[in-house]
């Protein structure tokens, strides 16, 4: 239960710099803050205490980011999608998160050894992909196609929420063995910061 008091600790702190964030319409504050929150995971992963000041220090700059980049987006795409894709995104968010969690409390899928290896595998496949994309998209205008408005960057896009829905039972199994191994309580913060 410390693991899920710490999580949505964390949550919150992140969902109201965010909204604060975008309120205050400072979109310029989300390259720094994604800057500053970088350097401090960094720190939190490489350091070998777990410090909780460092993982709430990150989940409020964390908001700050996805505020600025929110009101970014909000902006550039609201005569396409509409006003409420913000609104949209985090909904899908978090249906995806609850989701995945029911399903593995549930143990409808179990995190095997295989499963593993192929939700690693898939992620840096994915990785390859959008680094090939990235690279041709200087010779060719929209690349391979793979963040296009059409069926294979719809096809695509789909694939990653696949992979990324399922990375999240990676996290939700490394949080039990954590805990089922007698961990410090400290590191109830550690695993906050990881979901």
């Amino acid at each position: 239960h410390d693991v899920v008091t710490k999580t949505a600790i964390t949550l919150v702190l992140t969902a109201l710099t965010g909204t604060l964030t975008y309120l205050a319409a400072a979109p310029g504050l989300a390259l720094p803050a994604a800057l500053i929150g970088f350097v401090i995971s960094l720190v939190i992963i490489f350091r070998r205490k777990v410090s909780p000041a460092l993982v709430i220090a990150y989940s409020l700059v964390e908001g700050v980011f996805l505020g600025g980049i929110s009101y970014v987006f909000a902006n550039m795409f609201a005569g396409a999608l509409g006003p409420g894709v913000i609104v949209q995104a985090v909904a899908g968010t978090l249906g995806v998160f609850a989701a995945m969690l029911v399903v593995y409390k549930t143990g409808a899928i179990r995190v095997t050894p295989k499963l593993t290896k192929w939700i690693i595998g898939a992620i840096a496949g994915v990785a390859v992909l959008m680094l090939v994309n990235l690279l041709m998209s200087f010779f060719i205008d929209g690349g391979l196609g793979l963040r296009q408005p059409t069926g294979l960057g719809i096809a695509f896009s789909l694939l990653c929420i696949g992979i990324a829905a399922f990375s999240f039972l990676l996290d939700f199994d490394a949080a039990d063995r954590a805990l089922r191994s007698g961990v410090d309580a400290r590191f109830a913060w550690y695993i906050a910061f990881g979901l």
